[in-house]
């Protein structure tokens, strides 16, 4: 390739930056680095879980030092990536970079505060985990390699973010949770205690979704929007309750998909596979499809001719 045809090339990939639109704001302030968020939630993954996910051992004599070595490398790292989110809002347009600096700091400091309370929470995970599969030999093996607890992990540790109204974080660090395990949770969704993912490959659950205490859900589950309400124009309107309810004890096989706003699924339900949810149903309630017509073929020991079996 010529040095003209390269030249014309960089020209118009030049020219496609001009509507500030998929660059990290060039003349403005820059976008949280989703690397740095990501060492961020290692960081925090490792306060929550000490000696879990290091390579070194971690003494008893040890953890003072080191839980003091991870709250002073988040504090520093987040509340940088807090102010560079915040400068992006259009409410701090105006402001001066102390008084952002200052904010990022003050919400740094709350959502640390909250980090024993997420331990607390994570900790009820666990031990729903432990007591709902049979599987499970010990604790220790749920921290270490269940996708869904840590899914959960990052998950609560972004609820608390993004219920400071810190844009961009929340996501980045429930994107990683989703790049790494398959689970989707949104950071706006409000999950109670004792949440158990099963396995946990493809489940989706959206941001306005309430999940009450004692939940369990199975692989495959999809907790999402009916529709989207549209202005005159045509776009799609952001806010408002899209997603369904899910009350205490309840418990979604494999596959189901429970869809809208208004959906409740009462307490004490259960939701078998594959069913597709498009309404509330009360509490108590076993819903289940019917079992499927299955054809089986088999031959006769001599294989003269073929025996079909029918099964309703």
């Amino acid at each position: 390739m010529n040095n003209s045809k390269l030249a014309v090339i960089i020209e118009e990939i030049l020219s496609g930056y001009e509507t500030d639109r998929g660059i990290n704001h060039i003349e403005g302030p820059n976008l949280p680095s989703r690397k740095s968020v990501e060492e961020i939630t290692r960081d925090l993954l490792n306060i929550v879980f000490p000696g879990y996910y290091e390579k070194q051992e971690i003494s008893r004599q040890d953890i003072r030092l080191y839980v003091w070595e991870k709250v002073a490398a988040v504090y520093h790292s987040l509340s940088h990536e807090i102010s560079r989110s915040l400068k992006m809002l259009p409410e701090m347009a105006q402001k001066e970079m102390d008084e952002i600096i200052s904010l990022s700091i003050e919400k740094t400091v709350f959502f640390l505060s909250r980090i024993q309370k997420v331990r607390e929470k994570l900790n009820g995970d666990v031990a729903s985990a432990y007591a709902g599969d049979p599987a499970a030999k010990s604790f220790d093996e749920i921290i270490l390699s269940y996708p869904g607890l840590f899914a959960i992990a990052v998950y609560r540790v972004a609820h608390e973010l993004y219920h400071l109204n810190i844009p961009l974080i929340p996501r980045i660090m429930t994107e990683f949770a989703h790049s790494a395990t398959g689970i989707d949770i949104h950071p706006g969704a409000h999950i109670g205690d004792n949440f158990f993912i099963d396995h946990g490959t493809g489940i989706v659950i959206g941001e306005t979704t309430l999940i009450g205490d004692n939940v369990k859900i199975y692989q495959g589950v999809t907790l999402g929007a009916l529709s989207f309400k549209k202005d005159r124009d045509g776009r799609v309107l952001k806010g408002g309750k899209r997603h369904p309810t899910i009350e205490d004890n309840v418990v979604i096989y494999a596959g189901a998909t429970i869809l809208g706003g208004e959906t409740v699924v009462g307490r004490d339900s259960v939701i078998g596979g594959n069913v597709w949810l498009l309404e509330s149903v009360p509490p108590g309630t076993t819903l289940t499809h019917q079992p499927p017509k299955l054809v089986r073929r088999e031959k006769d020991p001599g294989g003269a001719k073929e025996q079909y079996m029918y099964y309703i």
